[in-house]
């Protein structure tokens, strides 16, 4: 993994980790992107919002703590947070916002399975 000059996993890098905390939920949950995309769905990325708190490094081990958050019309969040497997710290915290789109670009409300997927998760 990308580091900056301290040694410290690169700040952009954050997003690829909530990216595949999402993706692995999505496909544990037997919903993943392909099929989204199969039934006419994309979910682009339109805002993100990640806090650092502690530093992690080239091989550290992580966890990805991934949840579905809010749910709207045609918007939904997912939020993150991302602890080092080694003690249990809190590296960073954050979210990511998605709008349902066709597959032409054109926002739609958000799928049905989706929506279920939201309602089914457990509570925290």
């Amino acid at each position: 993994m990308d580091t900056d000059r301290s040694q410290a996993v690169y700040h952009a890098n954050y997003l690829r980790y909530f990216e595949f905390g999402r993706a692995s939920l999505m496909r544990d949950a037997s919903y993943p992107y392909k099929k989204i995309e199969e039934n006419g769905y994309l979910y682009p990325l339109i805002k993100t919002e990640l806090n650092y708190y502690s530093p992690l490094f080239y091989d550290d081990l992580i966890y990805i703590h991934t949840r579905p958050a809010r749910l709207e019309l045609v918007k939904l969040q997912f939020d993150y947070l991302i602890t080092k497997a080694e003690n249990g710290e809190i590296a960073c915290v954050g979210f990511t916002k998605h709008c349902a789109v066709t597959t032409k670009g054109i926002p739609v409300e958000i799928d049905a399975q989706t929506i279920r997927l939201w309602q089914e998760f457990p509570a925290t």
